[in-house]
């Protein structure tokens, strides 16, 4: 049942029948209100303050947030499941270490920024690594710079100075996002389509 089963022990153990099995949670639905125990709520609170230092890098002016509010809620529920899953009217240490083991393991899984192998909530929260909102930040900065710098400019042209000025090749996709954004807050208008659409700064905005 647990990832630490051995393949062996688990074929080892006995195919519960379905029929069973929908009983067996039924009845655990109605029956079990586990509550938690004072050992059980400070190992939750300890191991939700581990979990926010988490992406905490000394190295670093910025504090990364590991986890919310929204993850000891799901920590509390699993315990609680993880009980009424044993038939146990109370919620024990070992009911909170499986519900740990398995926020960590889904944060490790999906939060864990590719490029610096660390845990970003940010990942969860908004979709992107927060080095990637600080790249498309940068990114907004310099496409205002060049459109400002100028009466009004291609996108093409503008797409080109901008990889003449990037260490990295930035791609069609990131420039229009980058481009979408600051239409919306009125900070550039754009005229035409596609690669020969002109772009101006919004001088009232300026």
């Amino acid at each position: 049942m647990y990832l630490e089963d051995t393949v062996q022990s688990a074929s080892t153990n006995e195919i519960l029948p379905v029929e069973f099995l929908t009983s067996y949670i039924q009845y655990a639905k109605e029956n079990i209100q586990p509550r938690l125990t004072e050992v059980a709520k400070d190992e939750l609170v300890k191991s939700y303050v581990e979990m926010r230092k988490l992406g905490e890098d000394v190295r670093s002016s910025e504090k990364r947030i590991t986890a919310t509010t929204r993850q000891l809620e799901s920590m509390i529920r699993l315990s609680e499941a993880h009980a009424k899953m044993r038939l146990s009217h109370t919620v024990d240490l070992e009911d909170v270490d499986e519900a740990v083991r398995l926020i960590k393991s889904a944060i490790k899984d999906y939060a864990t920024d590719p490029l610096t192998g660390r845990i970003d909530m940010d990942l969860v929260q908004t979709g992107q690594t927060s080095a990637q909102r600080r790249l498309k930040e940068d990114l907004s900065k310099q496409v205002l710079n060049l459109v400002q710098a100028t009466d009004s400019i291609t996108y093409e042209t503008l797409l080109n100075k901008i990889n003449d000025q990037s260490d990295g090749k930035v791609e069609n996709v990131d420039l229009s996002d980058v481009l979408r954004r600051l239409e919306n807050e009125s900070q550039i208008i754009m005229f035409g389509q596609g690669h020969k659409r002109e772009i101006r700064a919004n001088k009232g905005q300026i």
